[in-house]
């Protein structure tokens, strides 16, 4: 399969070319490359190259500078990805659009399922709805919708936690945010896994199992064999950020099941992966 990957150089999008360049031909765009925001490239770019499928990573995913300024989050979250999809079509290839735990508005108590309306409060979130519509008007497309990223490669909420402890700084994260991690590379694979089936539809996507993010980065701090101490928990609401956060983002992974794929390892067990591998490179 020859895959072209947009955000090639994001956290997500370096899973993706690490994972499916040990099996398919891949094309890396980054927005040096290729502005998702400048429509004639996009289709100048996939024209020429005639991918079979298009993931389409990039995005500004930052909630707290797509609340500050809506119209760069649009421009880029929502015509962007208009660009891509538009583009795609034209070269007949199939597009998987990543999306977001944060398309749903954290009021649930049980864990969110594919069928469930999405109710965004957030710019992010909002963007990322009408991105969803917009991939899943292709014939031949797929939605991913994912929670806090990991791995290796780039800046995360892991790594910035264990470096700032390395300094012997404290590190604040929010107590009350409840929901799923995913490990990137892990999370590439079920990608292309699902994209190889040739199996269409939304699908949840997340290492298995709950945890809140003082948890989360509670247990890598112990794991790098630092103080966890100094991972200090705060009310969301005293973390200073511009953008709302979910205080509840369980997913359930009912498209994944149902389509007769196995569910992601464990968080605990990629953490551990994850956290050896960052000491490594220390």
């Amino acid at each position: 399969m020859r895959v072209v990957i947009t955000g090639a150089n994001g956290l997500l999008g370096r899973g993706m070319a690490r994972v499916f360049s040990g099996r398919h031909d891949v094309i890396r765009l980054t927005r040096a490359e290729c502005d998702i925001t400048n429509a004639s490239a996009v289709r100048d770019v996939l024209a020429r190259v005639r991918p079979d499928a298009v993931i389409h990573t990039a995005a500004i995913r930052d909630l707290d500078v797509c609340e500050a300024d809506p119209d760069l989050a649009n421009r880029v979250n929502v015509e962007g990805t208009q660009n891509v999809a538009a583009a795609a079509k034209e070269a007949r290839a199939a597009i998987a659009y990543i999306s977001t735990d944060a398309v749903f508005d954290g009021l649930k108590q049980s864990p969110y399922t594919e069928a469930d309306a999405p109710n965004p409060e957030t710019v992010y979130g909002k963007t990322k709805v009408l991105g969803e519509g917009i991939a899943r008007g292709a014939k031949e497309s797929w939605v991913f919708r994912i929670p806090v990223l990991y791995g290796p490669g780039k800046e995360n909420f892991i790594s910035k936690g264990l470096s700032r402890l390395a300094r012997g700084e404290e590190y604040a994260v929010a107590a009350d945010q409840v929901g799923g991690a995913l490990y990137t590379l892990d999370g590439a694979a079920k990608i292309m896994e699902v994209m190889e089936a040739w199996r269409y539809g939304t699908f949840h996507l997340t290492n298995t199992g709950i945890c809140s993010r003082l948890e989360l980065a509670q247990r890598a701090a112990e794991l790098a064999g630092m103080d966890a101490r100094k991972i200090i928990g705060k009310p969301s609401d005293e973390m200073g950020q511009k953008a709302k956060r979910l205080k509840y983002a369980v997913m359930e992974m009912t498209g994944l099941k149902a389509a007769g794929f196995a569910l992601p390892r464990p968080w605990q067990e990629a953490l551990e992966d994850y956290v050896h591998t960052w000491r490594q490179a220390q």
